[in-house]
């Protein structure tokens, strides 16, 4: 395997002085950047550093900063590698605007289902005539340049731009001083946050590589900036997506691991019985659980009126045992729109969801509670969400619903649009999950799920195969934490 890291060079240009030969460390040093919560989840909680520190590997943090107590957290787990803050910058008109302009045509040349909504949206969110007209520009240039020369002229004068017109030097000081050999990006789908700081380690030549954070950014969230040499994805699939896509990255710089996000579901650690479980949550043990997670409020208008709908289902379950329904707010939900329900429906249950909310970042407390609630409950429902395949882990069963709530027309925005959308079409064709398409047959979908749990079963299990193989241990933080060792010590 080709690795970069011999030519890691200091480039001309950069400072003044004389072009330096870049010198690894022995056993390298990986700089992890950490621009959200959520990557802070992934490569912390899953031990992700701790396997590479204990490989021999050195390791120093670029994070954001949620607050005190994880920043000492944080601090622990670099040992001694340094631990420095992801500063945020306004990068200067041009930059912005380019980078604007290159997702657009990217977009526009993609047009997955995903793409076609996001076109949607943001003409929808040009209200004033200065916003109508800025998106009228972008899209008249996407026009013009939304085919892959376009996107790669675009691609290099945004990259020009960015160096010439950067802000600060800040991470180029840093890692003079470090010498890294690697530079990774624990989420690329954040990379707002990260660029300057990779951007920095590719002006000096020091190898980077990024983690395609989730199985639907792909196609549903627009150009990766910048270009990486290296890639760590989840899977199979995505790995012949992000070959499709990007076909300029060599096949060979693409690796499989498995996602940390889930390592915590299969971890002991994380693990608690039935009955204390149920007692945390406020729940009967002898009661079935029905688990419905909700999802972002500007994608899923109205969503409160659907949970209400099947709290009422669940109340006219004939039965000596009732089943109870415990509701999962999406941690990125700041509208307080369950907040009323959460008053008036006192037969609904809702999960704590603990997370810091600077930087969205989750505690490991509910790390705990998510697991938990996979491992104990009856039936899952939900609008389209990677929920519904941590729920087909489990083997339970599976209800997706496809029909917009009372009071949001069609016409502003379609529920059942989700499952067009790439990432979701298998998992909907391979028939682990059941997708409602009316409020009428949701009592008959949730009384068969209950009833024959088993149903669908080789379904789910063929579809977790397929999309996981062998990563569902809890060890895909180690794995990832094997790719980056290989790449930072020299061929």
């Amino acid at each position: 395997m080709t690795n970069p890291v011999e030519s890691a060079v200091l480039e001309p240009g950069i400072t003044e002085g004389p072009r330096r030969t870049f010198i690894p460390r022995p056993g390298g040093h990986v700089v992890i950047v950490l621009p959200r919560g959520e990557a802070i989840r992934n490569f912390v909680y899953s031990g992700c550093i701790e396997a590479l520190r204990a490989g021999g590997t050195r390791v120093s943090v670029i994070s954001v900063r949620p607050n005190d107590a994880i920043w000492s957290d944080l601090s622990t787990e670099v040992g001694d590698g340094t631990l420095s803050e992801l500063r945020l910058w306004r990068e200067r008109y041009p930059v912005r605007l380019l980078r604007e302009v290159l997702d657009v045509c990217h977009g526009r040349w993609l047009w997955s289902e995903a793409a076609k909504e996001r076109w949607r949206l943001r003409d929808a969110e040009a209200t004033t005539a200065t916003a109508r007209l800025k998106r009228a520009g972008k899209k008249a240039v996407a026009r013009v340049l939304a085919h892959r020369p376009g996107i790669r002229l675009l691609e290099r004068l945004e990259r020009a731009a960015s160096r010439r017109l950067r802000v600060s030097d800040e991470y180029l000081d840093l890692y003079r001083a470090l010498k890294p050999t690697l530079v990774f990006n624990g989420s690329h789908v954040h990379s707002a946050h990260a660029i300057p700081a990779i951007e920095a380690a590719q002006w000096l030549g020091i190898p980077t590589a990024a983690f395609v954070f989730s199985w639907d950014n792909l196609t549903s969230q627009g150009r990766m900036m910048p270009p990486y040499p290296h890639y760590v994805v989840w899977n199979e699939a995505l790995r012949r997506q992000l070959l499709e896509i990007y076909p300029d990255v060599p096949a060979e710089r693409v690796y499989v691991t498995g996602t940390p996000q889930f390592d915590c579901h299969f971890r002991p650690e994380f693990h608690c019985g039935r009955e204390e479980f149920f007692r945390r949550i406020g729940a009967d043990p002898a009661r079935p659980l029905v688990f419905y997670a909700t999802g972002m409020p500007n994608h899923m208008p109205g969503e409160e009126r659907i949970v209400e709908q099947i709290a009422d289902v669940l109340a006219g379950i004939e039965g000596p045992v009732k089943p109870q329904l415990l509701v999962r707010v999406y941690a990125k939900d700041r509208t307080r729109r369950f907040d009323e329900v959460r008053k008036r429906r006192t037969d609904i249950l809702f999960a704590e969801v603990a997370w810091e909310k600077n930087w969205l970042t989750p505690k490991r407390e509910d790390a705990s509670m998510l697991a938990n609630t996979l491992r104990h409950y009856a039936l899952g429902i939900n609008v389209a969400s990677t929920v519904s395949l941590e729920l087909c882990m489990f083997d339970k069963p599976v209800i997706n619903v496809g029909y917009n709530p009372p009071g949001v027309p069609e016409s502003e925005l379609s529920y059942a649009r989700y499952y067009e959308f790439d990432h979701y079409k298998p998992v909907v064709r391979s028939g682990a999950v059941e997708v409602v398409r009316s409020p009428d047959a949701m009592k008959p979908a949730i009384v068969r799920a209950l009833r024959e749990p088993a149903a669908a079963s080789q379904q789910r299990r063929s579809l977790v195969q397929s999309f996981f193989g062998d990563t569902l241990d809890g060890r895909s933080g180690e794995r990832v934490a094997r790719v980056l060792a290989r790449l930072a010590v020299p061929a």
